[in-house]
C-alpha cells in the first residue's frame, strides 16, 4: 500500500513540474506579451508515419511476447 502511494505522489510530481518547468513568463516583459518575437512553429507531420508504423511493430512485438510468456 505505502508502494502504491509513493509511486502517486512520484508521478503527480513529474506531470505537475511538467506544467510549472515550461510556463511562458506573463506580461511584465517590456515591449510585448506572449504573441512577441517567437520563432515560428517547427511542423511535426514529417516523420508521423514513420512514429505510427514502428508503434504497431512495437505493439505487435510486445503482445508475441505476452503470449508466449503465457504458455
Amino acid at each position: 500500500m505505502k508502494n502504491n502511494l509513493f509511486k502517486l505522489y512520484i508521478l503527480s510530481f513529474f506531470l505537475l513540474t511538467d506544467f510549472i518547468s515550461f510556463a511562458q513568463p506573463g506580461q511584465d516583459q517590456p515591449g510585448g506579451g506572449l504573441e512577441g518575437d517567437d520563432p515560428p512553429p517547427a511542423p511535426i507531420n514529417g516523420k508521423l508515419i514513420l512514429l505510427a508504423i514502428a508503434a504497431v511493430l512495437f505493439a505487435f512485438y510486445t503482445l508475441k511476447n505476452k503470449r508466449r510468456e503465457a504458455l
